[in-house]
């Protein structure tokens, strides 16, 4: 299939433009995406999709249009091309097609996202909007991170529709010969084809211990006729699935009965439909089941920089650097000059530095973590991260009220008693009491250990000490409080909408991640939108309104 052409001569009384011109806000999407569109999504930027001849494809311009207006209004499919057909606002926006412009069928935008997921850059909608807020100067070299759910597709079950489930799987990616096998070694009695919960009195436990037992023993079975065998992918991912599911819920017993394990495996599988979901925790008492969507937003635009979606057990640090990405390649490409550089470049260099913008990231106390601010002094970006204060049990002293002397190797404690820290090859270290707490007078407001208080440093304990004096400071308060809360009304921009916003509309991690790019382009044009982003002449983009 080749790339199609988006018509650029409406018709003269067919046209859309003068039905709607005046209509709409200047600040409107729609009018952005009319006046914009060809300089935003040309054709020729999809045209590595596509073949060089053939059958022409519905012009991939207007399919972005579609694509970017489905995820802000929160739109299935079959919904957004037949809003494309009948909603004169999307086809104006599209460039101002005539009336009579002919639609597509829903399959045309599942066909676009499988070839732009197959592609070198998936996202490439989302990478356009950040390039023209880049080039109007929108984007300067603050980032604001933040996190939200996005709560999975399927429902949560439990471990015996899960082994079911994953046996099932077995069977059906099989091929007839080694079914007839894998069900030879079934001796539940089982046929695994009804989704339901076998019929038994789920309120006698030793019949719901038989029935998991009976499973287990059939899952196992299937893996040993699987051991060695060369099969297809499909099975061997199949068999894996139900390996895992097996090892994280059950214990064998020395009686020889498998049980549910009483424990929780840390990396536990939810359901076999979606085997990429995890349960996660956004604080403390809020729990959800599916991914998280990580964002970096410039806070002085509003524009989103960098998206990223992972398991909702993942911590929001994790993928910081690769959010973080643009700023941190460019402090190293500025390193790395300075350093070949000879003595009078390099002062006309710190002149320049001390011009220009100071980077800065900011983000709440689950990205105040050793590494991530341990990187962030490497770059020379300033880190407005809140950094959680010491604690102890029972109000008693905390690290902080301790001196910790790392230069000179030793920690001092409230009772000016100095010991000597001894470091471990991990880069940590342990300042070790012991016996000088037994007769301090101050041992109660300081530990109930009976070996005597111990001081646990970080690899990075320099960089978490201050972090916690700034998170303490005022004035580093006032200025945290004035630009991270801007990130929060971004999530909640994305999140406004259940279908697609807050709930996944796909399954597995790379898709949702495609999923919420795009939403975040979206977004980002939205913005750029009320920010009277135009295009000139010459190429370039210029913001009237910022």
């Amino acid at each position: 299939m080749a790339v199609g052409q988006t018509p650029m001569q409406p018709g003269l009384l067919s046209s859309t433009v003068s039905f709607v011109e005046g209509r709409l806000a200047p600040n409107s999407i729609y009018t952005v995406l009319h006046r914009e569109c060809r300089n935003l999504f040309p054709d020729e930027m999809f045209a590595d999709l596509f073949a060089e001849d053939g059958r022409r494809s519905v012009p991939p311009m207007i399919v972005a249009v579609v694509m970017v207006l489905q995820r802000l209004e929160g739109l299935s499919d079959r919904e957004a091309v037949d809003r494309f057909a009948f909603d004169v606002r999307w086809k104006y926006a599209a460039g101002g097609l005539d009336f009579d412009h002919p639609g597509f069928v829903h399959t045309v935008l599942v066909d676009m996202r499988a070839r732009l997921a197959a592609s070198d850059r998936p996202d490439r909608i989302f990478e356009r909007t950040v390039e023209v807020a880049a080039r109007a100067g929108l984007i300067g070299r603050k980032r604001v991170l933040d996190s939200a759910p996005i709560y999975d597709a399927v429902a949560t079950q439990d471990t015996i529709t899960l082994i079911r489930s994953a046996i099932r799987g077995v069977l059906r990616a099989s091929d007839r010969e080694l079914r007839v096998a894998l069900r030879a070694v079934i001796s539940s009695g089982d046929a695994y084809t009804d989704l339901g919960k076998p019929v038994i009195d789920w309120t006698e436990q030793a019949e719901r211990e038989a029935l998991i037992d009976s499973r287990a023993r059939d899952g196992f079975a299937l893996l040993a006729v699987l051991d060695g065998r060369k099969v297809a992918e499909e099975v061997d991912q199949a068999a894996r699935l139900l390996a895992t599911v097996l090892g994280q819920d059950l214990q064998h017993g020395e009686d020889g009965v498998f049980r549910i394990a009483r424990k929780v495996a840390k990396d536990r599988v939810i359901s076999t439909v979606d085997a990429e979901a995890r349960h996660g925790r956004k604080t403390v008492e809020r729990s959800f089941d599916g991914y998280k969507g990580h964002i970096a937003e410039d806070p002085d635009s509003e524009i989103i920089t960098a998206t990223r979606v992972t398991a909702g057990n993942v911590g929001d640090a994790e993928p910081a650097a690769e959010l973080l990405a643009d700023l941190l390649s460019e402090q190293a490409e500025q390193a790395e000059q300075a350093e070949h550089a000879e003595q009078a470049e390099q002062a006309e260099q710190a002149e320049q530095a001390e011009q220009a913008e100071q980077a800065e990231v900011y983000g709440d106390a689950a990205y105040g973590t050793g590494p991530m601010l341990a990187k962030l002094d490497r770059a020379q970006i300033e880190a407005m991260v809140k950094t959680q204060p010491s604690s102890a049990p029972g109000g008693r002293f905390t690290k902080d009220a301790f001196t910790v002397d790392l230069e000179a190797g030793r920690v001092i404690c409230p009772n000016q008693i100095v010991k000597e820290i001894r470091w471990h090859r991990n880069g940590s270290g342990v300042a070790a009491f012991g016996s000088a707490c037994a007769g301090c007078p101050l041992r109660e407001r300081c530990t109930t250990a009976k070996d005597g208080r111990d001081i646990n440093l970080s690899p990075h304990e320099a960089h978490l000490a201050r972090g916690r004096a700034n998170s303490a400071d005022p004035g580093w308060l006032a200025r945290y409080r004035a630009t991270r809360p801007k990130v929060e009304r971004k999530i909640a921009h994305l999140m406004r909408r259940r279908h697609g916003g807050r709930r996944a509309r796909m399954r597995g991690t790379a898709k949702v991640d495609a999923d919420f790019s795009l939403l975040a382009a979206a977004v980002n044009l939205a913005r750029l939108a009320v920010l009277g982003v135009t295009s000139t002449s010459t190429g370039r983009w210029a913001a009237t309104m910022a």
